[in-house]
């Protein structure tokens, strides 16, 4: 063989792994989009479901419950089945099962079908996060491992923006059991995910004993690696948490306290998830370059600081582009979560942890928009978000003491 054919076939082969890597990326994104349209149009949608089919608005709010029930146990479920069958056809299962139940819920009679439907679709939405970072992980080097992961994040920020812009336009024109028809989509991205994307070498080249081992029971095998899990799970919880209590009550907030018309906190809430977005990316380019440990903790005290400074501004323009800072803060860092989990645990495990630890973490932020509620209809608005900003002094300590730097660590 010459020279240059050997060139050409370099070169080929670096081609080849290059797009392996986007289509291993651009994958996982779009199933994580999913998740951030599908809650995103529900809550658009509770109100003419509602009425529609005659449900009390206790039942209504049941169906966003169902919804992150289902993805909590999803998400233990399929990262398990991901850690033993592979990253790439449990991806596609999941999203799969997502597509198929969300557009039953098209075909809902009454309030325990849809009950039903929205559970089962929980399930598949809870399994795509993890997975989708640990495909990621294996597949990208580990110079690049914060920034791809972040990217996996942005398809979250994708979805709710989707939902936003494709919501208030369709919604009106194919009605409530049109825009779940149109949940069947992702299907058609999991038949090109599935046929595209090839598992990671690292995940192929496991040993058998590794694949007899329990993922569960790797999270917990030790005092050290228990010590990992407990601050990971506390981490995902203030992020889950600081994320649903900021979003949630955010245009009641402004509504409230500042008179502002429902279009006018939409313009304003629009600010604070495009200050999300680019938080998001810029924190994977940072972490990439000064650690996981720096960019957390640069991003946690930013996160306090803004969400304290955002309760005490009355000025409507000033909390615009507060807004936007304090979203590039508070939310920035959910791009992280996936490159640090990924280099914490084994491969054996690594979806498992990515699934198991961020749904702790969504249970736990799933309580948010409660406490935020009653904390507000007791001491105001600006006391319940002045509060949360002491959450992201736990993020800091929790990180000082528990985490470790594992910057450009091959992964195990």
């Amino acid at each position: 063989m010459s020279q240059a054919t050997l060139g050409v076939g370099d070169v080929a082969t670096e081609t080849g792994v290059r797009h392996a890597r986007r289509n291993a990326v651009l994958g996982s994104a779009i199933g994580y989009a999913t998740d951030g349209f599908d809650l995103l149009i529900l809550g658009f949608m509770l109100r003419p479901i509602s009425a529609d089919l005659g449900l009390t608005q206790a039942q209504g709010a049941s169906l966003v419950t169902a919804t992150l029930f289902g993805a909590v146990l999803g998400g233990f479920g399929f990262g398990w089945l991901s850690d033993r069958l592979g990253r790439v056809r449990v991806l596609a299962w999941t999203i799969v099962l997502f597509a198929v139940f969300t557009g039953l819920c098209a075909l809902a009679q009454g309030y325990y079908d849809l009950l039903i439907y929205r559970t089962i679709a929980g399930l598949g939405l809870g399994g795509e996060f993890g997975i989708g970072m640990a495909l990621v992980a294996e597949a990208c080097p580990a110079a690049e491992r914060a920034r791809v992961s972040s990217y996996v994040g942005l398809g979250w920020q994708g979805g709710v923006l989707m939902a936003a812009i494709v919501t208030p336009l369709l919604l009106p024109v194919i009605g409530w059991r049109g825009m779940f028809l149109l949940g069947i989509l992702p299907a058609v991205a999991a038949y090109v995910i599935r046929r595209t994307l090839d598992e990671p070498e690292l995940f192929l080249n496991r040993s058998k004993a590794d694949m007899q081992q329990s993922s569960f029971r790797l999270l917990v095998k030790d005092a050290e690696t228990i010590k990992l899990s407990i601050g990971m799970a506390i981490l995902c919880s203030v992020q889950n948490f600081g994320y649903y209590g900021v979003m949630i009550w955010l245009p009641n907030y402004l509504s409230t306290r500042f008179g502002l018309a429902l279009t006018q906190t939409a313009v304003w809430t629009t600010a604070t998830i495009a200050g999300m977005a680019i938080g998001i990316f810029v924190f994977g380019q940072v972490a990439d370059r000064v650690g996981r440990r720096t960019a957390f903790f640069m991003y946690m005290a930013g996160a306090a600081v803004m969400v304290l400074l955002y309760s005490r501004l009355t000025d409507p323009t000033a909390l615009l582009f507060a807004g936007m800072l304090m979203g590039f803060f508070v939310n920035g860092m959910l791009g992280g979560y996936g490159a640090l989990m990924s280099e914490l645990y084994p491969t054996a495990a690594r979806a498992t942890a990515q699934n198991v630890l961020f749904n702790i973490g969504r249970a736990v932020g799933g309580f948010g928009p409660l406490l935020v509620g009653l904390v507000a209809s007791a001491k105001g608005f600006e006391f319940a978000i002045t509060l949360l900003a002491a959450l992201y002094v736990v993020d800091l300590v929790t990180m000082w003491l528990l985490i470790p730097e594992r910057r450009g660590a091959e992964l195990q």
